[in-house]
């Protein structure tokens, strides 16, 4: 894990984002991790921007396609056109395809796999160590953001660590207790490309 360099003025621009999107961190609604209806398992990839992926239609070669996730989230499949992919798992796009598919195909069975990966990129902010926006391995959570910043200062609210989120918007509250201690809920969270991690 390390911070990117390549851009000195994209990162502080990045970094100037984050800052406006944790401004709000201590105000406003929030959920706590244990509270979402809906979380990620720790072998769950979420597809991001930029990923290249295979959708296989079995026995449908024409309905097959190798596609790269617009900037949209999106991706153009035969037949079916612009498909939302981004921020969903391969095997919950697989089974939303198979839904789509069934006015073309009696019982389609559709694989899709993630050929290319993009790396994730998040803004860690707060108290840390060293502030700014990190390169992260897709299958990273909060606590692997926190650790690439260089941990928590002295200062940290341990009761009081976000992640704001923009699609959907959304900030999830976590505590390091339930990070550091592998808590299922706050363990199995993945961090997606775009998100902020505010410690207070």
């Amino acid at each position: 894990m390390r911070a990117r360099t390549s851009s000195r003025g994209l990162t502080l621009c990045a970094i100037a984002l984050g800052f406006a999107l944790s401004a709000c961190a201590s105000q406003g609604s929030y959920v706590w991790v244990d509270d979402l209806t809906e979380t990620q398992a720790p072998d769950e990839y979420a597809i991001q921007s930029g990923d290249l992926i295979a959708v296989t239609v079995f026995n449908q070669e024409n309905m097959s396609a190798h596609a790269r996730v617009r900037s949209d989230g999106r991706i153009a499949l035969p037949f079916l056109g612009d498909v939302e992919v981004r921020g969903k798992s391969p095997a919950t796009v697989s089974r939303e395809l198979e839904v789509r598919l069934k006015q073309y195909v009696v019982t389609p069975a559709v694989t899709v796999t993630v050929e290319e990966s993009q790396p994730t990129a998040v803004s860690v902010l707060g108290e840390v160590n060293h502030p700014g926006v990190y390169t992260l391995n897709p299958s990273a959570g909060v606590l692997q953001g926190l650790a690439a910043a260089g941990g928590v200062t002295d200062y940290a609210s341990l009761g009081s660590i976000f992640v704001v989120r923009r699609a959907p918007t959304q900030r999830i509250r976590f505590t390091y207790a339930s990070l550091t201690h592998g808590e299922e809920r706050a363990v199995a969270f993945r961090l997606h490309a775009g998100d902020v991690v505010v410690v207070e």
